[in-house]
């Protein structure tokens, strides 16, 4: 029994009659109604806030204080970069709320809360304040546009201070000022200054404007004080010619037009015709008749006035050969190979591919007859030959100078070779090098096959064979001599491959296809791959596996590429005789397009240590241009073309199909269709 009496008394003193548990809503316009759930209870929110104003001391206690902001008239937004936004009236910070609440928080607000639409957030506390009844009429009163008091009236009669009549007594009785009966000195000045202005012409009195419109003969005499005079570009109306005795009405009769010549005259165009008239003959003055085209020829005469240019051409006086830049004289820029030094005979087919060891001591080339041949290149004696049993496409030389390796491209696979020539420490490494890799335990799926080779082909110089899905058109290898890209004769993202070569794996670093790649290249000294298609060269940075740009040779048909030693400028042939210039820091688009050959340019190269680059061309010839890139980026490269070298013949109308300079020395080497091999220096 006590503890159900204890209940009812706690019921009791909840529900007590003295305090309504939610004041009435106030009636509001319809447009600001918000919607609410009429089965949903009042939630426990709109319950306090409604005690809280039915009796405002109810429920107070000496705990609570007056938070009011005392920084005064201070733009609030020096407070956003701090957690307070003030201070209160004993100098301590008032802190701003945790706003933790996200956007679904305040669409439960918007949804549960009643009293929502009219909870407004204070920005000198940063509270959430309830809106009172008399606040929200005073903000809708503001909205229709009226007064902000409820009890002005805007229409009071006025009270009007004069009566209109007639008084005895005036308003005041105050002595006029003796300024007003007496002629102001000031403006007796001012009179004067303007009087002795207009005496002496500065100042000129309005005179009514003529209306009507001004002309000027447009053909006028050229008077020098006329309009038309002063000008110095302007040229006289052209005469017309004077009436010769074709035009009399009595011609002699040989100006007269036989039947043939007159109707041969009427089948041509107006344009053709020597007269625009038929020469006639009339007995008198008095019988010939108005001219039929008068009225045309007047008005084609106007057309020549009006549309002809009265602009005198001023003609530039300048001589064609100060156009041309001035380049300095190919004798300044010297060294650069000028004459053919040494023949490597031994091919017997065209020899697509050359390249040439580190230290410049070697020679590799590879030729259609199915053989890799070395030469020393001193005396253009052949040191030894593979034959690989197919057409080499493409040899590179590692250029590591501890590693004697090359790579050559035959048909679907790469053989890797170590000729064994130069010092034996370095071949014995390279063989150390090789037979150190030991195969992981778990084979992973690669896009090419490495196998070793026999003890039979070993002792013919093959050390490994990488064997692909498609036919190997280019090998090149980056500058640490670790890794090597190779481009394969397919359609798809596969036609890159990267090797490498300490850990024999291989791996494919694009997912999709920009076109059909025609040749690679590594970056000298930073991350990057140069891909060249067929109209394009993208360049990848191959840690971040993203493309840092695109260049537009403008070009038919990308051939051939090579990168200079620094790295910030390449250069591309083409098929339709271009040679393209690309300075990185410049722009995508070409910095010089050379047309020195006649023909297709099958390959080009940069010289590792002289500001020397080549080309090569199906017309025969190798070009040697001397190209100085400069430290300074605000100087451009300085491209000048210093020699033709010739020597080799064409054969099945192909030329030279490789060059490459040595690593040293400012020799250039060439391949071509004539299987032979030549050192110029």
């Amino acid at each position: 029994m006590a503890g159900a009496r204890g209940t009812r008394n706690a019921e009791a003193a909840t529900a007590r009659p003295g305090k309504r548990l939610a004041d009435p809503e106030p009636e509001l316009e319809p447009e600001h109604e918000p919607e609410r759930d009429e089965a949903g209870p009042p939630s426990s929110r709109t319950e306090v806030v409604s005690t809280q104003d039915e009796d405002e001391y109810a429920e107070d206690s000496s705990d609570e204080e007056d938070v009011r902001n005392t920084v005064g008239n201070v733009p609030l937004e020096w407070y956003d970069d701090f957690p307070h936004v003030g201070y209160d009236l004993d100098g301590k910070r008032i802190y701003k709320p945790l706003r933790t609440r996200d956007e679904l928080d305040q669409f439960l607000d918007k949804i549960d809360d009643p009293d929502y639409w009219r909870t407004v957030q204070d920005r000198m506390t940063g509270r959430d304040m309830r809106l009172t009844d008399e606040q929200m009429a005073l903000v809708q009163r503001l909205q229709r546009g009226q007064f902000g008091d409820v009890n002005f009236n805007p229409y009071e009669p006025s009270v009007d201070f004069f009566s209109g009549d007639l008084m005895i007594h005036p308003v005041t009785n105050r002595p006029a000022d003796k300024r007003s009966f007496i002629p102001s000195l000031l403006e007796k000045e001012k009179v004067s200054r303007m009087v002795h202005a207009i005496k002496m012409g500065w100042i000129q009195p309005r005179r009514p404007r003529d209306s009507t419109p001004h002309f000027y003969d447009l053909w006028a005499q050229e008077d020098p004080n006329a309009v038309l005079g002063r000008h110095k570009m302007h040229v006289p109306a052209p005469k017309l010619a004077l009436p010769g005795h074709a035009e009399s009405y009595n011609p002699p009769p040989e100006y007269l037009p036989s039947e043939e010549e007159r109707l041969a005259w009427e089948q041509q165009e107006p344009e053709e015709r020597k007269l625009n008239f038929l020469p006639r003959r009339f007995p008198s003055l008095r019988a010939v008749p108005a001219y039929s085209r008068f009225i045309h020829e007047r008005f084609e005469r106007c057309l020549d006035l009006y549309l002809c240019p009265r602009q005198r051409k001023m003609r530039v006086n300048v001589d064609p050969e100060d156009l041309i830049p001035k380049l300095p004289r190919p004798r300044d820029l010297q060294p650069f190979p000028t004459c053919q030094a040494l023949v490597y005979r031994g091919h017997n087919d065209l020899v697509r591919c050359i390249s040439v060891s580190p230290g410049g001591q070697w020679l590799v080339s590879g030729s259609d007859d199915g053989s890799v041949r070395f030469w020393e290149v001193a005396t253009a004696r052949c040191m030894r030959t593979v034959t690989v049993g197919g057409v080499v496409k493409s040899v590179a030389w590692n250029p590591h100078p501890t590693i004697c390796l090359v790579a050559a491209a035959v048909e679907d696979t790469v053989l890797l070779l170590n000729p064994g020539l130069g010092d034996r420490l370095v071949v014995g490494s390279t063989d150390q090098l090789l037979s150190a890799f030991t195969p992981p335990e778990e084979p992973t799926l690669q896009p090419a096959r490495w196998l070793e080779a026999s003890e039979k082909e070993q002792q013919d110089s093959l050390r490994l064979r990488i064997c692909h899905s498609k036919p190997v058109t280019q090998v090149t290898w980056h500058g640490r001599g670790d890794y090597m890209a190779v481009v394969l004769a397919a359609q798809g993202h596969t036609q890159v491959l990267i090797h490498q070569l300490s850990r024999r794996r291989s791996q494919s670093p694009f997912r999709r296809s920009h076109g059909q790649v025609q040749h690679v290249a590594f970056h000298p000294t930073r991350p990057f791959l140069f891909v060249a298609s067929q109209r394009s060269v993208r360049l990848y940075h191959l840690l971040r596996q993203e493309l840092t740009k695109k260049l537009m040779p403008n070009c038919k048909w990308v051939s051939s590429m090579a990168v200079h030693p620094a790295g910030d400028n390449i250069i591309c042939g083409s098929y339709d005789s271009k040679l393209v210039w690309f300075d990185l820091d410049l722009s995508t688009k070409p910095y010089k397009v050379l047309r020195h050959h006649k023909k297709a340019l099958r390959a080009v190269a940069f010289h590792p240590r002289y500001p020397l680059f080549a080309s090569g061309s199906d017309d025969g010839s190798v070009i040697v241009c001397h190209g100085m890139v400069y430290n300074d980026l605000l100087q451009n490269p300085l491209l000048v073309p210093v020699k033709v070298l010739k020597g080799h013949t064409l054969t099945r109308d192909l030329g030279v199909l490789d060059v490459t300079f040595h690593p040293t020395q400012p020799w250039v080497f060439s391949s071509g269709s004539d299987s032979t091999v030549r050192l110029f220096t």
